[in-house]
């Protein structure tokens, strides 16, 4: 299947989940954390009661986006509510730990990218470990990713962008949503690829780096095309490639970054839902067999593809395709981590 088929066009909806069921859910659920989150008294059939997905960045961001695509649609097929808590801080790290941390009862769930492969590389005190502190309940999607800049940045093509980054190091800044972010890794590969080291401009979420990009307090970034697909048809910024082997059937014009000249910068933001380690096998199965019912609704397939991404193939939301993919992930991102010798904290 190529990449083009697999992300077709089609009308944009986000399915938002109301503040003040949010807030009744964290009352009753003991927050994130879940510290109130023992399974209720009666022992009643999973679920029984609200089911919180804990989104580690900011809301309205990429990730933040994906949840609430597929919250609803998970909590009809299980018979019950889900909520969504954002729990920003650290490059995810502070709501994968909290989440981590929680009753492992399944009503506390992560979404998180991938920056949980980076995450070990990144941090020395991390207060978790990916494979050891979680069950995986499958993958989700599969981002690509744009290198766009300020609509009257100076080079025209991805080549000269290499071009004038090399020459003017010192003066271009490239933005990114923290260290860990999907943003930042992209941007590390980017100056690995061209060979160059900038000024790099760190912010708190997505959200607010691209809108300093798109009022040019900031020259470039990588993103994904959940948060750039609206600003790149908008004429918002200027787009130099997508960093996936095919072109984007949503952004049919943009080359990729080996048409463009720079093939050594691939990457996509692939996502999946984890559980604490110790959840019930029953419970871990009902939450993947939601997950694979809300990525086949049309609903969802018609949302993503508006941004420029797809659900992943049914084999691919499932515990064991997603611990796969975990492992092989820690170990490409340990080295890239490495080499350029980035650290948090």
């Amino acid at each position: 299947m190529t990449w083009t088929s697999r992300y077709r066009t089609a009308a944009r909806a986000i399915a938002v989940i109301g503040a003040a069921a949010l807030v009744s859910a964290c009352a009753g659920n003991g927050g994130a954390g879940g510290t109130g989150g023992t399974a209720s008294g009666g022992g009643g059939a999973y679920p029984d009661r609200t089911i919180t997905f804990v989104v580690p960045f900011s809301a309205g961001g990429p990730t933040d986006t994906v949840t609430r695509m597929i919250a609803e649609p998970m909590g009809a097929k299980l018979g019950g509510k889900i909520v969504v808590q954002n729990v920003e801080g650290a490059g995810g790290t502070v709501g994968a730990g909290e989440v981590a941390r929680a009753q492992p009862d399944g009503y506390t769930v992560l979404m998180h990218h991938i920056g949980m492969s980076t995450a070990p590389a990144l941090y020395k005190d991390l207060g978790y470990q990916p494979l050891e502190s979680f069950d995986m309940v499958g993958l989700v999607t599969e981002v690509p990713m744009t290198v766009v800049a300020r609509k009257d940045f100076e080079p025209a093509t991805l080549q000269d962008l290499v071009t004038y980054v090399k020459a003017n190091a010192s003066k271009v800044t490239l933005a990114n949503a923290g260290i860990g972010a999907a943003s930042h890794l992209c941007g590390l590969l980017f100056q690995t690829a061209a060979g160059v080291k900038l000024q790099e401009v760190p912010y708190e979420g997505t959200g607010p780096a691209l809108t300093d990009l798109v009022g040019g307090q900031v020259d470039f970034m990588c993103d994904q095309t959940t948060n750039t697909s609206g600003q790149i048809s908008a004429k918002e910024v200027k787009v130099y490639a997508v960093t996936t082997p095919e072109r984007v059937g949503s952004l049919p014009d943009v080359p990729t970054t080996t048409e463009a000249g720079l093939p050594q910068l691939k990457v996509s933001v692939w996502h999946g839902l984890y559980v604490p380690k110790g959840t019930p096998p029953d419970v871990v199965s009902k939450l993947s067999e939601a997950l694979k019912t809300a990525l086949a609704d049309q609903k969802v397939i018609d949302q993503m593809a508006k941004l420029g991404t797809a659900p992943v193939p049914a084999e691919d939301a499932t515990p064991e395709a997603h611990r796969t993919k975990l492992q092989e992930q820690l170990g490409t991102w340990a080295k890239v981590i490495a080499d350029a010798g980035v650290k948090a904290g």
